[in-house]
């Protein structure tokens, strides 16, 4: 069979309207939320109700239009090249959806995912899972939940602190991982559905960060925190009723690292496009900066790794959509590459424009800011690279989950 790049009339239309969005609705206050970093609800509530968020790929029994996770990675680089501050708020429900889809069982599906999808009423979702002392060794969290029957129902009361978590005290559901039995390691992690206001769950530092700042990041503080017994993803354990819970749902989060790929593949484009009509416009000794080699050959080592970075995170969206495993972390290789891609170009942007890329006029500087973290969330590039050596060389390491 021939391979085929060409995007499917549908596609094709939601890349559009993506990009018109980010073009009209995202750039023009891009700088305004940077500088603030508030965030902005009201552009996620458009999108929201464009069909531009997580909720439209969720299966149509759940309310969504189910659309596949390529189409995804396209909508992805589209909302990233317009800010990548705005493009994670945009996509931020999808924490807490991705959550209840690979561990919840089915009654979880069906009670809370529909509460996502009415393009009338934003959701907002979060995710508790980094803890002050535990980043990429997340098995390693100290966060507790302690079964109890003393609040008048059966539940679990969660105790521990949360750190950099999206969206951490302002999402409408959080789901939170802890330990319910810190005696046998690894094996007594679950995760927690926690609804906003619920008690004891506060919202610790927002932080300040160097990039991506309209996004809404804090610590999440879990005082003594109780949730319902039907509140554990997957539910009980021993129940016949019971879906893959925390531990089972670890080898679905290689599939995630595509989607973070395609917003670093965002800002690379943004920055080169924008390099590459600056270098066009200027002109120095005569002739445009475009026809000097030294710019020249740099736009076009800009070019190429960008395009090989979409070829990986489109094979490894092809592969999840077809239900190919990703045996050699093909959705590292994607979210490793287009992580450095971003972080490269944004240097060379800069540097093309030189003092002016420097200064906050111009976007590049904020584009090299946004890159940065791409580099480390999901899994930094040192954990990438350390699941793809352990892939290609066939052992069977110990499932982490920020692997």
């Amino acid at each position: 069979m021939p391979l085929d790049f060409s995007l499917s009339p549908e596609q094709e239309e939601i890349r559009q309207l993506a990009h018109t969005f980010a073009e009209k609705e995202i750039r023009p206050v891009a700088a305004h939320y940077d500088e603030s970093e508030e965030f902005p609800y009201e552009v996620v509530r458009k999108a929201h109700r464009l069909g531009l968020s997580p909720a439209a790929f969720l299966p149509e029994e759940y309310g969504g239009q189910g659309l596949d996770f390529l189409t995804e990675l396209i909508l992805n680089e589209e909302l990233h090249w317009g800010c990548a501050g705005v493009g994670v708020c945009i996509q931020s429900m999808g924490l807490a959806i991705a959550g209840i889809r690979s561990m919840g069982n089915e009654e979880q599906k069906r009670r809370w995912l529909p509460q996502f999808t009415d393009p009338e009423r934003l959701v907002l979702g979060g995710l508790g899972l980094t803890e002050p002392d535990s980043g990429s060794d997340a098995l390693a969290l100290k966060a507790t939940a302690r079964r109890t029957a003393e609040r008048g129902e059966p539940g679990y009361v969660l105790s521990g602190t949360k750190q950099f978590c999206t969206n951490g005290g302002i999402a409408d559901y959080h789901v939170i991982f802890a330990n319910t039995n810190p005696a046998a390691g690894p094996g007594g992690i679950a995760a927690f559905l926690v609804e906003k206001d619920t008690s004891g769950l506060v919202m610790g530092r927002k932080e300040q960060k160097l990039g991506v700042r309209a996004s809404h990041t804090a610590q999440l503080i879990l005082a003594d925190c109780f949730v319902p017994e039907d509140h554990r993803l997957g539910g009980e354990p021993e129940s016949d009723a019971a879906g893959p819970g925390a531990l089972g749902a670890l080898t679905t989060l290689e599939a995630t690292r595509p989607g973070v790929a395609a917003g670093a593949l965002g800002i690379a484009r943004a920055a080169y496009e924008f390099a590459l009509d600056y270098a066009c416009q200027r002109h120095q000794f005569g002739r445009p900066l475009v026809q000097h080699e030294a710019i020249g050959f740099k736009l076009a080592d800009m070019a190429t790794s960008i395009d090989a970075a979409r070829l990986l995170i489109w094979r490894a969206g092809w592969m999840a959509v077809n239900r190919r495993p990703f045996e050699r972390a093909e959705g590292s290789m994607a979210k490793l590459f287009a992580a450095d891609v971003a972080m490269d170009v944004t240097i060379d942007a800069i540097q093309v424009l030189g003092g002016y890329g420097y200064i906050k006029e111009y976007p590049v500087e904020k584009w090299m800011r946004d890159a940065k973290i791409y580099q480390i969330w999901e899994g930094t590039a040192e954990i990438q690279r350390l699941v793809i050596a352990r892939a290609i060389s066939g052992q069977r390491a110990t499932i982490r989950l920020n692997d």
